[in-house]
């Protein structure tokens, strides 16, 4: 992103300044169109709704909450699983290549008072008194962001291949340095998957608990979350924070807009999928009803035809 303050100064300057805005926007454009060539190669969002990908999820968590973090009991099945599962939707994102799923991370997505946000249930005095608090919103419009994970060899740097594979690092003969560059944009695909899977389903209000230090890199890179109490010892040192779907759309920076559209295409075909999917399954069908992507939802990917409306803090149809 342009952020070299003497270029900015440049850009103030009477007549030689829009010689130089003319250049930062050539420059910011092409940078937008490399962030998402560049995801686009090697990576690949999922909506994970049937039974084989949904547990793909789960044996993701099971690598990294129980296996590598010790945050969960380790599971014979391999496969960590919660009550939130039942009403969450999940993403996960592709490495095309080798065809293995890097990562994973769902939305829980109540309908009701009996469906509590994780939250809600575990860490309801951290946000006791917030300013926005999941009691203040219609249930079908909340969900919680959570488990978010991504596989130890998609987050090792080149200069740790000398530990060897067997210690979770890349064989540089399996993955390129090229390849290695998109791998930190990991958790932001993710983020913006799951935020496109939100809004298509009309859910506009999201919580997370997660690590001040996370929060202030997602800050840095444009997507703004708001922090609502303080951190506490939940999974380490974690603090809740809020955000809106508005919030999202108005201050992600120009060079991932375009990979968010991209994403939102992605995640646009298996919403789609789910919907039509004929297979008798119980949870397809609580997840993925015909109700599900409403027409009134905004799409990311189409902001232009959408009017920030202040009162609700959400970009409604104009």
């Amino acid at each position: 992103m342009i952020r070299n303050k003497t270029v900015k100064t440049l850009a103030s300057v009477p007549y030689f300044g829009a010689v130089v805005r003319g250049g930062i926007s050539l420059l910011v454009k092409r940078e937008a169109k490399l962030i998402a060539q560049h995801f686009a190669e090697y990576l690949r969002p999922v909506v994970a709704y049937k039974t084989d990908t949904v547990q793909e999820a789960f044996r993701i968590r099971h690598d990294v909450y129980c296996e590598e973090l010790n945050f969960e009991p380790v599971r014979e099945n391999g496969m960590e699983q919660d009550e939130f599962d039942e009403y969450s939707r999940f993403c996960l994102i592709e490495h095309k290549p080798s065809n293995n799923y890097a990562g994973c991370v769902r939305i829980v997505s109540p309908s009701s008072k009996d469906e509590p946000l994780p939250i809600e249930k575990y860490c309801s005095n951290a946000i006791e008194g917030a300013k926005h608090h999941p009691s203040q919103f219609d249930r079908t419009e909340i969900c919680e962001i959570s488990r978010l994970a991504v596989r130890p060899q998609f987050r090792r740097r080149k200069a740790d291949n000398f530990d060897g594979a067997a210690s979770g690092a890349i064989n540089e003969q399996t993955y390129s340095e090229e390849e290695l560059r998109c791998f930190p944009f990991l958790a932001i695909g993710l983020y913006l998957s799951i935020a496109s899977l939100a809004v298509r389903a009309g859910t506009h209000h999201a919580f997370v608990m997660m690590e001040p230090r996370l929060a202030r890199s997602m800050s840095f890179l444009g997507i703004k979350f708001e922090q609502l109490g303080p951190a506490i010892e939940y999974h380490g040192l974690r603090a809740p924070y809020y955000i809106s779907a508005g919030t999202l759309t108005r201050t992600l920076p120009v060079g991932f807009q375009v990979l968010m559209r991209n994403i939102d295409k992605e995640v646009e075909k298996g919403c789609l999928a789910a919907r039509n999917n004929d297979d008798n399954d119980d949870y397809i069908k609580k997840m993925y009803s015909p109700s599900f992507y409403k027409n009134d939802s905004p799409n990311i990917s189409l902001r232009e035809s959408h009017k920030w409306c202040e009162s609700k803090g959400l970009y409604l149809p104009q």
